[in-house]
């Protein structure tokens, strides 16, 4: 009997030091959970302050980022593979960086000019713009459903009376009928010439009614530099940097002016420069419904806006013959691209860039990428975006 007791006493003592470790463990695990940021709270310092935190062994590609490390690494090769050019890109999930190339570029610093990426920056830039005047912020009030040329001043007298019926909701998708690409007009030039004062009657006279047809405008996007200016006071430059890129810690940056004559004088266009590493801080952004750290920099009636197109017009775009339906405020819905677009999430937006330049962000795989060449020409879009999301493991 006295044995017996004490084999029991015996065994509840070695089950109590069992559980003990046992829960010594837990507490050490679950300490070391909580301080792994949880990827929605999570926000990069800028470069220069350490910047995005970063995955290269493929157990914490697949553990903490939720991608398949094959896939990544294929990808890599993809990339390599796809052109000839000089080149920086990243690709972001849940907050980590898992794959970052740079062939001639830095990811951190090359700001060269992105070509139409640049449109969809400007477009959220606008929409700050909007919002901050209807806070009473700047100096004048606008919603994306004002007359566009209420606030540029520089274009009077209009060089076609049908300019006065465009809205900034129709400049920033494509169906303002303000000098399409496909009329072959160079996208670069005075104000004079953007604005249809130089007798060229591609920038004078609307290809088309506003609102009835989709095409396809740098021009467009230079007139919407012109009203955030007049909306909020400050030149487009400096509004961006101190709006958008300061908040988000962008360090890095270019932009392009153009020059007029004395009525018109030097400003900003909407064609801007920036690393792939601080592009993604645009994208991350909006895949956080425009939030950065405890703040609203982006409008959240902007990023859902841009879930769907802005517009009715069903006609395809004029120039490159996409479906109208992948036009929305500035950005692009990749999935709305016909063939193109099959295997992507059709919450996906994304903006090419001749050249090889993307930004694209993927709400429903918290996945981020861009790519940044500096250079023209086509390339594979798509098919970065889709490789991409494809490693992204169930």
């Amino acid at each position: 009997m006295n044995i017996n007791c004490h084999g029991v006493h015996f065994l509840l003592f070695t089950a109590v030091l069992w559980l003990n470790a046992s829960c010594g463990h837990a507490a050490v695990d679950a300490s070391s959970a909580s301080r792994e940021v949880a990827p929605q709270h999570y926000f990069p310092p800028s470069e220069s302050k350490g910047g995005w935190r970063t995955l290269d062994q493929p157990d914490a590609i697949r553990a903490q980022a939720g991608m398949d490390a094959a896939k990544v690494s294929a990808l890599r090769d993809w990339l390599l593979a796809s052109d000839k050019r000089n080149f920086a890109a990243v690709v972001i999930r849940r907050g980590y960086v898992v794959l970052e190339i740079e062939r001639g570029n830095s990811a951190k610093t090359d700001s060269r000019r992105v070509a139409s990426v640049s449109k969809a920056v400007c477009a959220t830039i606008l929409a700050i713009a909007s919002e901050q005047s209807q806070r009473g912020l700047g100096k004048r009030r606008m919603t994306f459903n004002d007359r566009a040329f209420d606030f540029i001043p520089w274009a009077q007298p209009l060089s076609d009376p049908r300019k006065a019926q465009i809205t900034v909701r129709q400049i920033l998708n494509h169906t303002s009928g303000l000098c399409p690409e496909a009329t072959g007009a160079p996208n670069d030039g005075s104000w004079e010439y953007i604005l249809g004062h130089t007798g060229d009657a591609r920038t004078a006279k609307l290809a088309f009614d506003p609102g009835t047809a989709c095409g396809y405008s740098s021009h467009a996007l230079h007139h919407a530099s012109l009203i955030c200016e007049t909306v909020t006071g400050k030149p487009y430059d400096q509004f961006a940097i101190d709006a958008l890129f300061k908040p988000l810690g962008i360090e890095h940056w270019w932009f392009q002016f153009y020059n007029g004559g004395t009525n018109y004088g030097r400003h900003p266009s909407h064609g801007l420069g920036m690393p792939a590493r601080d592009l993604a801080r645009i994208g991350y952004c909006l895949l956080r419904d425009g939030k950065w750290n405890d703040a609203q920099i982006v409008p959240r009636w902007f990023v859902a806006e841009t879930t769907k197109p802005t517009h009715d017009v069903k006609t395809p775009e004029m120039r490159f013959k996409l479906p109208a339906e992948t036009f929305s405020h500035g950005w692009e819905l990749a999935a709305n691209r016909g063939e193109k677009g099959q295997g992507i999430p059709a919450d996906a937006r994304f903006k090419p860039g001749s050249g090889g330049q993307l930004i694209a962000f993927v709400p429903s795989l918290d996945l981020v990428i861009t790519r940044q060449t500096g250079s023209s020409g086509d390339w594979d879009y798509e098919g970065y975006l889709r490789r991409a999301c494809d490693a992204v493991l169930p």
